[in-house]
């Protein structure tokens, strides 16, 4: 029978600007692990980037779409705000030297429910939130982590969703996900999956009015939801059909299967998936080698020389520290 409630997040997808930029930034200065190389399975002349942890886990994972030529977001109303990512407590001023040591001094200090925090722009111009936080895990030890361990990333936090006063959003997390309100500090509202560890809260960003979003280079695209199995996953497609919600039928990412749905009072338009947690990155590379080449799926490998071509060559960026 499939858990009462969703587990937590599977991963965060958004939209880049140039390839090599972002690789750099997410491996070579915030020390993530590039766990797969492989293209928009509906752009395959597009890179898809994965960075996680060791092995990739779910709730650790930021995937990106590099698109160099597109225009730039515009948050607002449909589009996260923010993507925050959990570090150890007593971390903060290290990383904030370490990204003043890279040129990057756009950054901002605040608090929220009580954890210290910076927030800070990538490459790309997407907000990152790095969070101080007890609730920070252990990850697996990465042989060739560029950052040190006491103060490596280890996961996803709370990504900021902004929602409509009068919309169900809430209710989708709470009455239907099985989540529960966890605290609220001004307009915001922060939910929390019954698991612990990361990607298991969310915070709502609850007004009456949004100004307008647009999808962009810089903005997240989606947000995914763990489902243990495809039995699970399937349970909740019927339950959000049963709701109203339009829900796609399942589709093969390679790595895992997806399902996605985004309605303009359930999810405050914003885009949201449900993903398996298998068969995972280890099923085409050895951990040693995740990340290593590119990957692609079977229908695309007779295509493989000319999307080589296409695609833009990736170096690996020097070790950070």
């Amino acid at each position: 029978m499939p858990e009462a409630a969703l587990p937590g997040i599977h991963h965060v997808t958004a939209l880049s600007g140039d390839a090599q930029d972002n690789l750099d930034f997410y491996v070579g200065v915030l020390g993530l692990r590039r766990v797969k190389t492989t293209v928009n399975f509906d752009d395959p002349t597009t890179h898809h980037l994965y960075y996680g942890d060791a092995t990739g886990r779910p709730g650790t994972v930021l995937t990106f779409f590099p698109w160099p030529r597109a225009a730039k977001g515009r948050p607002g109303a449909g589009m996260a705000k923010a993507i925050a990512l959990a570090v150890p407590e007593g971390t903060l001023p290290d990383w904030k030297t370490h990204l003043n040591e890279y040129g990057i001094t756009d950054i901002e200090t605040d608090t929220r429910f009580g954890a210290s925090l910076l927030r800070v722009p990538d490459p790309s111009g997407l907000p990152l939130e790095l969070v101080a936080t007890p609730d920070a895990p252990d990850t697996p030890p990465w042989a060739e982590r560029p950052i040190p361990e006491a103060r490596a990333i280890r996961g996803i936090h709370a990504p900021t969703l902004p929602v409509f006063t009068e919309d169900r959003t809430p209710e989708l997390f709470m009455d239907v996900f099985g989540w529960t309100q966890a605290g609220t500090e001004g307009n915001r509202v922060r939910l929390r999956s019954p698991r612990t560890g990361v990607g298991t809260t969310v915070d709502l960003l609850v007004r009456d009015r949004h100004p307008s979003g647009r999808m962009g280079r810089g903005m997240v695209h989606h947000i995914a939801f763990r489902a243990p199995n495809a039995e699970a996953q399937q349970h909740w497609q019927a339950i959000l059909r049963e709701r109203g919600l339009q829900v796609t039928d399942v589709k093969d990412r390679q790595y895992f299967q997806s399902i996605y749905f985004r309605d303009p009072d359930w999810t405050s338009g914003l885009l949201f998936e449900i993903a398996t947690d298998g068969p995972g990155f280890l099923t085409d590379e050895s951990e040693a080698e995740l990340g290593h080449s590119l990957k692609l799926p079977t229908h695309l490998e007779s295509r493989r020389g000319t999307l080589e071509d296409a695609l833009p060559t990736l170096t690996p960026p020097l070790a950070a520290d």
